[in-house]
Order: structure tokens, then C-alpha cells, then sequence
């Protein structure tokens, strides 16, 4: 019984201090509302696709703020992370809406969806439609199997009625699918604001499948009960206007 008490004021005694912690960096803000530190928990896929030109945006009005970024590929442990304090917001992708999560706050920034893609020169590049059925036995270079482009891709091919292609490299890393594509037969699985970011560089051309597009949102998630710090404010401010247009396409 003393173990529920106990729980019950720790909980209390946790937000009261980050409360008192808050009200610090408020202050700090106060004397000089453009030097702070801000801690973001954020997956692979959007570090690698909308989080850079955020950071550019928010920089450019506040180049005395230190950001701190993890890369956390689950969205389970963002959120641990995030009602442990490490981290004032987390950017993910989700599958299911976190709207009875009452400790948290969900805001949706933009549906991503899903693309095939390939080198420029790759010979199916040139191609103005590609059954998903030819793809079965190409070369490819995915996300793990527990990851939403590979569900998304395996329910594809399912609906299909063909059998989910083996891959010959199975990663995370976006820089390292793109090298691996680059001047190669190789194709991939890809977040379309992906590879909006890495076309150009890498020489990547999305290819001309059709495929299902279940929603994929991309959020901010920040503490529901808890006072979000003045810059915290300012650089979701800026992720709605970097994301603006990607929010409007259809």
C-alpha cells in the first residue's frame, strides 16, 4: 500500500521539479530570449528529410541556441524518452494516432507516402510505368522488417499476390541506401519527402509504380502537461512552415 502512496507523490514530486526546472530556463529566456539549449528526439527518415532545413530556418533567427538531436528509431522509446525529460519534443513517424496517450500532445505536420526508387541511370528509371510485378526479382536495399516502409512495401506485394522480394542489404541508414544506389541496379523503399531532399544529390529518380498509400503522418509531440519552453514554441513554429507545402500536396 505505501508503494501506491509513494508512486503517487513521486509523480507529483517529478512535475513539481520540472516545473521549478522550466521556470529557470523561462527566466533564462527573459534575459536573452535567443541563447538556450533544446533537446529533439527524432527518427532516422525525417533527421535525414525535413529536420535540416528546420534547423536551418531556426537557426538563422536564433544561432546562439545549442541543439541537442538523438537519433531514435522507435517511436516507443521517443516517447519514453520524452516523459523521462530527456527531450523537450520528439519529430516521428506513427502508424497509430497517440490521441489516448493522455500525458502527450500529437500534432501532425504532414502525410508522407511511399516511393520506389532507383538510380537516374538505372534502365527502369526511363520507364513511364513498371508493373510491381517486375520488380519481384530486382536487386534491393530496404529498411528493416519491423519498419513502416517494409510493411508498407510486404502489403503491396501481398495485395499483389506475390511474394515479398529478398533484400541484399537490410538498414536504417538513409546516407548508406543512397550511396548503395548510386551508379548501381539497385532500388529501394523510400519516404517521398526523402527522397525529395537526396534526388539531386545522389542522382535518385522515384519510379513510376502505383502503390497503396495508407496514411503515414509525420508529428511533433510534445508533454501535454507540462510548460513548453518559449523556444520549444519557436522551432515547431518553423517545422509548420518548412513543412507547409508538403502538408498541401494531396
Amino acid at each position: 500500500m505505501l508503494a501506491i502512496y509513494g508512486a503517487a507523490l513521486h509523480r507529483r514530486c517529478v512535475a513539481a521539479f520540472d516545473e521549478l526546472k522550466q521556470s529557470g530556463r523561462d527566466i533564462e529566456y527573459l534575459a536573452d530570449p535567443k541563447v538556450g539549449d533544446l533537446w529533439i528526439g527524432c527518427q532516422e527518415s525525417l533527421l535525414a528529410a525535413i529536420l535540416p532545413p528546420i534547423i536551418r530556418r531556426f537557426s538563422k533567427d536564433y544561432p546562439q541556441v545549442t541543439l541537442h538531436v538523438d537519433d531514435v528509431p522507435s517511436p516507443a522509446v521517443q516517447l519514453a524518452e520524452l516523459r523521462n525529460r530527456k527531450y523537450d519534443f520528439v519529430l516521428a513517424r506513427i502508424v497509430r494516432p497517440l490521441t489516448k496517450e493522455e500525458d502527450v500532445h500529437e500534432e501532425t505536420l504532414f502525410h508522407d507516402h511511399l516511393v520506389i526508387a532507383a538510380d537516374a541511370h538505372n534502365k527502369l528509371a526511363r520507364r513511364r510505368k513498371i508493373d510491381l510485378a517486375e520488380l519481384a526479382d530486382e536487386p534491393w536495399i530496404l529498411t528493416p522488417a519491423d519498419s513502416w516502409a517494409y510493411l508498407r512495401l510486404a502489403e503491396a506485394f501481398e495485395q499483389r499476390g506475390l511474394k515479398m522480394p529478398k533484400a541484399s542489404v537490410l538498414t536504417l541508414s538513409v546516407p548508406l541506401r543512397n550511396h548503395l544506389l548510386a551508379d548501381s541496379n539497385h532500388i529501394t523503399a523510400s519516404a517521398s519527402s526523402v527522397l525529395r531532399l537526396h534526388a539531386a544529390r545522389y542522382g535518385l529518380r522515384a519510379l513510376s509504380v502505383d502503390l497503396p498509400q495508407p496514411p503515414w503522418p509525420a508529428v511533433v509531440v510534445t508533454p501535454r502537461n507540462r510548460t513548453l519552453n518559449p523556444l520549444v514554441e519557436r522551432f515547431i513554429e518553423c517545422a509548420r512552415e518548412v513543412t507547409k507545402p508538403l502538408a498541401m500536396r494531396k
